[in-house]
């Protein structure tokens, strides 16, 4: 199991528009691309797909763009993946490993570490996140000082 590059992108543009929520000032694509060095069409396809989801909002006219559509200690990590990625279906080769001893064995581990992914995932927000990252950027500017 490892973290997209899509997903990577998602959580960087949520993390932005966590900074900001407090504000509710909407942040344009260019904006968060620039700050997070996302590629601009990328970012595009990305927030349009994180909207459909429910997790942001977008908002028109000169001062319009992007903002979280619900409270950042509410949206999880797991909410955010699931959209990107889409559940996560059963592998291709289910109905070849049924038929063995060592498939069904193995499946059942994998599931068990996708049920431990998801229960981290579903544990943290994006508020939780925020918070974390802030406090590496304290202890990293505390260690330069």
């Amino acid at each position: 199991m490892e973290l997209s590059c899509k997903s990577e992108y998602a959580l960087l543009a949520l993390l932005e528009l966590v900074d900001h929520y407090s504000g509710n000032e909407p942040l344009q694509i260019r904006q968060i691309a620039a700050k997070q060095q996302i590629p601009d069409r990328y970012l595009e396809q990305l927030l349009a797909t994180l909207r459909r989801s429910g997790l942001v909002r977008s908002q028109r006219g000169a001062r319009g763009g992007y903002l979280l559509a619900r409270e950042p200690w509410k949206i999880t990590l797991l909410e955010v993946v699931n959209s990107i990625e889409g559940a996560d279906p059963e592998p291709a080769a289910v109905d070849r490993e049924a038929k063995s001893v060592e498939g069904a064995v193995i499946r059942e581990v994998w599931q068990e570490a996708k049920q431990a992914a998801d229960t981290v995932l579903q544990k943290c927000t994006l508020q939780d996140l925020a918070e974390k990252r802030n406090t590496r950027q304290q202890l990293d500017l505390m260690y330069y000082i």
